[in-house]
């Protein structure tokens, strides 16, 4: 028989079965019923070609074949766990402390991350905090926001556009109510002062927490918000936003990627490093 036809799940049962000499205990170790046990073992016998045990009245005992390979088997099949168990302890967890705004760009990149950096572990927390204190937070990595940063890997740098539902694109500009990502007007007022024509005035307003949830509400056709272009690429591209201008704003501010110093973690920060600032990550919704 093929060696990919070897029933490998059965192993388990026939090495607690040869143990407890006893269908019972076997199967309430193994959280299964006596017959599910049997047929494990049935379908190993099968694959061998002969019995590993005798069945008798008082229970099991094991069959001269099946006790000259317990030794080997059992031996192999603790060596898979060793190197199994040794392999997970290899798994760095990278605690990740990410401003809310930013997970938009950021939730594609670590399904990219997972998938080619399956030894990561990404411990995410998410913050309306722009900053982080590697000497009082215990994070391994952040991406922080703000002006004149200087410190770890560029991202991307903060460009302001309007958005909306394209719902929404045939209503005139002064009619809709503005969403702003602050409790300011600071955004607004920012990308209204750069343009040529005379700004509308802002007769309706709704204030956010988040940029994020101002994004949000704008998708849903609540009005028009201010928000940066790379963090709504992605909303644009799958038709859930639209721009009703091309232009865009830089602020001065960007998302920048810090780390922290750690031997322990060294290989794995550096991997995670790589992997999210791939420039292949730019663009991870568009098709291959």
């Amino acid at each position: 028989m093929s060696r990919r036809t070897f029933p490998h799940n059965a192993v388990d049962a026939f090495l607690v079965t040869a143990r407890h000499l006893n269908l019972t205990h076997a199967a309430k170790e193994l959280c299964l019923t006596q017959g599910a046990v049997s047929r494990k073992i049935a379908t190993l016998e099968s694959w061998l070609g002969f019995s590993l045990f005798e069945r008798h009245a008082r229970g099991l005992r094991l069959s001269s074949q099946g006790s000259a390979l317990l030794p080997d088997l059992q031996s192999a099949f603790e060596n898979l766990i060793t190197v199994a168990e040794q392999a997970r302890a290899q798994q760095t967890v990278v605690r990740l402390k990410v401003p809310t705004c930013a997970m938009r760009w950021l939730v594609p990149r670590l399904l990219q991350v997972e998938r080619e950096q399956p030894e990561l572990q990404i411990s995410l927390t998410t913050t309306t905090d722009h900053t982080v204190n590697f000497k009082t937070e215990s994070y391994d990595a952040a991406i922080v926001f703000g002006t004149h940063l200087s410190a770890g890997d560029l991202l991307f740098e903060e460009a302001l556009t309007p958005v909306l539902s394209p719902l929404r694109m045939n209503t005139a500009l002064e009619s809709l109510t503005f969403l702003h990502p602050t409790r300011d007007k600071t955004d607004w007022s920012l990308w209204l002062s750069r343009q040529a024509n005379p700004a509308p005035i802002m007769h309706k307003n709704q204030h956010f927490d988040t940029m994020d949830l101002a994004i949000t509400a704008a998708m849903q056709g609540l009005g028009v918000a201010i928000a940066d272009e790379t963090l709504v690429a992605e909303d644009i591209d799958a038709g859930r936003l639209a721009r009703p201008f091309d232009t865009s704003v830089k602020t001065g501010a960007s998302y920048r990627l810090v780390m922290r110093e750690s031997r322990a973690k060294a290989a794995g920060l550096a991997a995670f490093r790589a992997c999210l600032l791939n420039p292949g990550l730019r663009d991870v919704s568009s098709p291959a």
